[in-house]
């Protein structure tokens, strides 16, 4: 995905005009459109596609950041120790 700057910032008043044509683009050519108002860029018309990914992504990279803050307090469990636990937990049922 990359910005086309002639053809993905368009100006409020387009996207009043032409709603289906830009869902159309965004949808076939998976690039956000820059929307304009007043010369000043004040949203992002994005496909549904590509939102879930960036929604995943920062989830995934959530994930992450949790689990670098729980190591760097010493929040830690050997693996042995995790699968030991899973195993009895296994058993007992």
């Amino acid at each position: 995905m990359s910005i086309n700057l002639k053809e993905d910032i368009r100006p409020i008043s387009y996207i009043k005009t032409h709603a289906a044509d830009m869902l159309n683009y965004i949808n076939d050519h998976k690039n956000p459109i820059i929307v304009t108002q007043n010369g000043e860029a004040r949203g992002v018309l994005l496909d549904v596609e590509s939102y879930q990914n960036m929604i995943d992504a920062l989830s995934l990279m959530k994930l992450i950041q949790i689990s670098e803050n729980s190591i760097s307090e010493g929040k830690l469990h050997k693996n042995k120790d995790v699968f030991a636990e899973l195993r009895k937990n296994i058993e007992a049922i």
